[in-house]
Formats: structure tokens, sequence, C-alpha cells
């Protein structure tokens, strides 16, 4: 079995898995849902396993888009390889406020103190 088929087996198996699993939810949160999946109970496992992967491929394809909006709205990258230059920081970074950047070194800097300062306790305590 080559990688390119074992892939695929990977890939409808979880689309599969994620399809019943989406057709569960919708049973208990609709009845008219519940219903109509009863029914496919029906259909032959082949039949039912396509369908189920078909809602899965579906599923997956509604949960990125919507990781994609949310991550977005909140300014981050979540595809790295789209950009057209690794190279440039710059257009890949976010946009970073000025105060918080301004704290976030400040905080650095009382980390470094305090270290010092640890590092200092401990050589006299060794003294």
């Amino acid at each position: 079995m080559n990688p390119d088929m074992v892939t695929e087996f990977l890939k409808k198996g979880f689309h599969v898995t994620l399809g019943a699993t989406t057709s569960v939810v919708e049973s208990l949160q609709d009845s008219q849902k519940r219903e109509e999946n009863i029914s496919q109970l029906n259909l032959g496992f082949d039949q039912l396993s396509q369908i189920w992967a078909d809602k899965g491929e579906i599923t997956e394809s509604e949960a990125r888009k919507m990781i994609d909006s949310m991550a977005t709205q909140y300014g981050v990258n979540t595809n790295p390889m789209s950009s057209g230059s690794s190279t440039s920081s710059s257009a890949t970074s976010p946009s970073i406020d000025p105060s918080l950047q301004q704290e976030l070194k400040t905080l650095t800097n009382q980390l470094a103190n305090i270290r010092l300062e640890l590092t200092q306790m401990g050589n006299q305590d060794n003294n």
C-alpha cells in the first residue's frame, strides 16, 4: 500500500467519523434530523459511510472557515505558507499595540532584574 493510499484511507476514515459524530449531535438537537438519520441506518454500510464522509467533509470545511474567520478577526495568520516571502517579517507579523509592546518590555526588564537578584542571593548563600 503506497503512502498516498494510506493518507486517503485515513482522511476518509476521519471524514466518516466526523460525519457520524455530526449526525449523532444533529439527532440529539433536532427530532426531524433524528428521524432522518434513523431511516438512513437501513442503508448499506457503503452508502451510509459515503453519506457520513460527505457530511464530515462539509463539517470540516465549515469548521476551517469559522476558525480562519476568528483568526483573521484577531490578526493571526492561519496559513503561513500563503505569504509571498518568508524573509519579510513585517508581512507576516500582526501589528501590536505600542502600549502592550512597552508593557512587555517593562515586564521583561523586571524579570531580568528578579533573575539577577535571585542569582546574587544564591551566590551569597553558597559563600
